[in-house]
């Protein structure tokens, strides 16, 4: 490729065509001999003679060179230009592509990608055959194949959400022979890397590719001091920088959201930042994941568990005289417990089950309530963990003897069993090991941790299972029952040390621990991991994005604490019996070292010019420039204007292409807007057409009642379909029920319960003049009933005298249509509605009725035609006349009820607001 400047040409000798230019210039200038001039008498006819068409003598020079510019672009497009073309090294071997593959490769994933398969794709134009590997796979034997074998597999390339463990294993699988390498490096130094390196420089030539970007990476976040603690890492370390981490979870609504944001600033030549960020437990217990902003690499995401959030944990003791020892309170050991890592809340069971606990422990508590005890059930029944300790209260009493007592997890046995006593040992008990399945399974046994006393739980066919601590001789120490959606545990002994010595031992918290009782701020070692096993929920894939687990099998708590993370062993979230853990691409204590190459490794960049073809460019230039020629060549010529014209006659005769179906508006989209961009009164349309012709008459009438009497203005009113159609368009909807309408679907009747909920009307008009009573013996009447099972109507009331439709926009006393019937049915005022001193009317609230029932044909009696002239009769003579005035001025209240809501019931507070305003 022959360059010039940031130029390369592919076929450089196309270039030669330019010296053609100006032989091209000097024959297209060329000018014939003149003429030899003559006189002839007859030419003095010709004088004062024009000519329409004109034509030079010759070419002008602006012309010629508009020509030769368009000979040269197409000469320079024959050319091949290249626009920053990459250089390349030629070579005549196999070529070895290594990705390192890792979650930093995710920040750029693309360009590498991009990068390899420019490689690839010279590799194939000079015939040589291709290998690419990710370094974070297993280690196999690469397998040189065709170049353009690896066409389409590249592209389906992605990075691993780990680090490569051993590069020294691949350095055993490179294959013989010679070959050249590219090795397109995340920039981090891995263990092995020096080694697979000697390896590759000892096959052929090595070139390196990396990223200039810094790689960015967020360590799990802690909790101290009441404070989320967050620190990132950056490689290299370079200017002084701003980065902003965000804490993403679920807002109360269960939509995910970002909660807080704080900013991490990393000072000059520092590779790390820290911040804390100090927010309310109810929204850190929310908190799913942190994230550096802007970056997509799992690297960036730090995903939170159990150990963030803080359990409110209500604290309840049974009655104890000995309150100047506080070493023998039954909470004492309780609450240094759980004061570091939980929310404790003290007060009255009462009380404590209004905050919503996570937990409620109950020490040595013998009776409750029923009321109490049915707020536990309920309690329980959304998840909550009872925990109870024995203690002498509970021993002496009779609770769950006889019967089992929904709030203990077993029966128990009268009295207890103490050293010394009736049922007595010879000396205190030890505690057996935690079996498999119990939560505590894995925990040590501290030798010294022995039991002097104990309650005794009844022998019951589900003992054994709900069992999950026990003494050496096989006597329950804590059982467990589920309750609901909850569970209640038991522990047989106190919670202080007056019958073991359980709570002076670290066993207590990690119990209290593994119960999910208290969290740990600190990370999880092998120990509190060890002896369950932790299925994955969700799973990290390299570029930050979460996804199900699915059926990958779970795992072992001892590789999860110290397990390198693999195709066995994803970043993600795992969950045990009782809590959850989190599993980060980085760990509180990583360390990001840059890779260091050697001198004589050649080191490119990523972040070079894009190479671009502009072969087309020039040729659409070289075209347009011919345009161009043939408009100057008409006007120089004096045709121009006369083609000009026709060729707009010709376009203006060519049918014009319909527009595509993005521009034209949708079903929906037209009638949304027909609907919303006026004020639309709107009818339910029926199985009847008469009525449905009917109901939109009456509504066009009140409609010009409303514009000639009002500031509302609305447009022609609309039919809808409760099966298809939007309502919430809407704020009025005029409904005639006939005997043959079928019954809505059950969509259509969430859609209306959803409309009358939100605030919108309808009036059901029976039109039979509710001859029988509301719901009496016409067929329209049975059919409202039917209409009305499925709808979400409020206890409703004839009309009282003074609700606010007698008083809206006129003072009403009767509601006709075409009869003059007065039953009319609305929604029942609050039982303890007043009247104010010195108003005629009720203190009623500021609702609007959502349902408006009779049956006075209203739309027959509003009901014009297109001159405006009324289509029905109402009643004879006046007193018709009258009737349906009284009809109109029902419809204008009726509507400006909708639209304004109760706004005159305020008038109760005029005397008031009068007298602060005197005042």
């Amino acid at each position: 490729m022959w360059m010039l400047g940031p130029l390369g040409f592919t076929a450089p000798l196309v270039l030669l065509g330019l010296i053609a230019l100006p032989i091209l210039w000097l024959l297209l200038r060329a000018v014939p001999p003149a003429p030899i001039r003559r006189r002839f008498p007859g030419v003095a006819l010709l004088l004062g003679l024009t000519d329409d068409e004109t034509e030079t003598d010759k070419t002008p020079w602006w012309l010629l060179l508009l020509r030769a510019l368009a000979v040269a672009a197409a000469i320079i497009a024959f050319a091949g230009p290249v626009l920053n073309p990459q250089e390349r090294q030629a070579g005549d071997g196999p070529l070895l592509i290594l990705f390192d593959a890792s979650w930093a490769d995710a920040r750029d994933w693309p360009r590498r990608i991009d990068r390899a398969q420019a490689l690839v794709d010279e590799a194939g134009r000079e015939g040589r055959s291709v290998a690419v590997i990710r370094l974070t796979d297993a280690p196999e034997v690469p397998v040189f194949q065709a170049a353009n074998a690896w066409g389409e597999r590249l592209a389906g390339l992605v990075p691993n959400p780990w680090a490569p463990a051993d590069l020294a294993d691949w350095a055993e699988a490179l294959p013989e022979g010679g070959f050249s390498s590219f090795w397109l490096s995340d920039g981090v130094d891995h263990p092995g890397r020096d080694t697979l390196l000697a390896a590759l420089e000892s096959r052929g030539a090595v070139t390196v590719f990396e990223s200039p970007r810094p790689v960015l990476a967020l360590k799990p976040a802690g909790f101290a001091d009441g404070e989320v603690q967050l620190s990132a890492l950056r490689l290299p370390a370079g200017d002084a920088v701003t980065v902003d981490v965000a804490a993403r979870g679920l807002d109360p609504a269960g939509i995910e959201r970002e909660l807080a944001r704080v900013p991490l600033n990393f000072t000059a030549g520092a590779g790390e930042a820290e911040a804390a960020l100090s927010l309310p437990p109810e929204l850190r217990n929310r908190i799913a994941r942190f994230e550096v902003a802007g970056i997509r690499s799992a690297g960036a995401i730090s995903l939170t568990d159990d150990s963030l959030k803080r359990r409110k944990v209500a604290l309840i003791a049974g009655r104890d005289d000995r309150e100047e020892l506080q070493l023998l309170s039954p909470t004492h050991y309780l609450r240094q417990a759980l004061e570091p890592v939980a929310e404790l809340i003290d007060g009255s069971l009462a009380d404590v089950l209004l905050a919503s606990p996570d937990v409620i422990v109950l020490a040595d508590v013998a009776r409750l309530s029923q009321a109490e005890t049915d707020g536990i059930l309920d309690w329980l029944d959304e998840g909550g963990l009872l925990l109870r300790f024995a203690g002498p209260r509970l021993a002496a009493s009779d609770l769950a003897r006889d019967a089992a007592d929904p709030l203990m997890p077993v029966r128990l046995r009268e009295g207890g069993r103490t050293v010394g006593g009736a049922m007595s040992w010879g000396e205190p008990k030890a505690l057996a090991p935690f079996a498999e399945g119990s939560p505590f399974f894995g925990l040590p046994v501290p030798d010294e941790v022995s039991v002097t006393a104990q309650v005794l739980a009844q022998p019951d066919p589900e003992l054994a299972s709900r069992t999950i601590a026990a003494l050496a001789d096989g006597t329950p120490l804590v059982t467990r029952n589920e309750v609901g959606q909850g569970q209640v545990v038991l522990v047989h002994v106190t919670a202080n040390a007056e019958w073991s010595t359980l709570p002076l031992s670290g066993l207590f918290v990690q119990m209290l621990e593994r119960l999910a009782v208290s969290t740990r701020t600190a990370a999880l070692d092998e120990a509190d991991l060890a002896g369950q096993i932790w299925a994955p929920q969700v799973v990290l894939d390299a570029f930050g994005l979460l996804s199900d687990a699915g059926d990958m099998p779970g795992v072992d708590g001892t590789l999860l604490a110290s397990g390198p993370l693999g195709p066995g062993l994803m970043p993600g979230l795992y969950a045990g019996e009782d809590r959850r853990v989190a599993l980060n691409v980085i760990g509180a204590d990583t360390v990001l070292a840059a890779a260091d190459w050697p001198q004589q490794v050649v080191i490119e960049g990523l972040e070079a010019p894009q190479e671009q073809a502009l072969k087309g460019a020039f040729l659409a230039g070289g075209l347009g420039l011919l345009l161009l020629d043939i408009l100057a060549a008409l006007w120089v010529s004096g045709r121009l204007g006369r083609q000009v014209g026709v060729a707009l006659l010709l376009l203006a005769l060519l049918p014009m292409p319909e527009a595509g179906a993005q521009e034209a508006p949708l079903p929906d989209d037209a009638f949304a807007l027909e609907a919303t961009t006026e004020v639309r009164l709107a009818y339910v349309m029926t199985d009847d057409g008469r009525v449905n012709d009917i109901a939109a008459a009456g509504l066009r009438g009140i409609g010009m009642r409303l514009f000639e009497r009002t500031s509302v203005e609305p447009a022609n009113p609309i039919g809808v379909n409760i099966e298809s159609d939007e309502l919430a368009f809407f704020p009025f909807l005029y409904w005639p029920v006939t005997a043959t309408q079928p019954l809505p679907s059950p969509t259509a009747y969430s859609k209306l319960n959803d409309y009358l909920r939100t605030g919108g009307m309808i009036l059901f008009d029976t039109r039979d003049g509710d001859v029988a009573g509301l719901g009496g013996a016409s067929p329209e009447g049975r059919q409202l009933q039917r209409l009305a099972a499925g709808l979400d109507v409020p206890p409703l009331e004839p009309i009282p005298a003074d609700h606010v439709l007698t008083r809206t926009f006129y003072l009403l006393q009767d509601f006709p249509g075409r009869y003059t019937s007065p039953a009319l049915w609305v929604e029942a005022a609050p039982p303890d509605a007043e009247q104010a001193e010195g108003m005629p009317f009720r203190n009623l609230n500021d609702g609007v009725t959502p349902v408006v029932i009779g049956g006075n044909d209203w739309a027959a009696a509003w009901a014009v035609d297109d001159r405006g002239v009324p289509m029905f009769p109402v009643g004879r003579g006046y007193a018709g006349e009258r009737q349906r005035e009284i009809s109109y001025r029902f419809g204008v209240n009726l509507i400006m009820h909708v639209l304004t809501g109760n706004y005159k019931s305020d008038q109760v507070h005029v005397p008031a607001l009068l007298e602060r305003l005197g005042q």
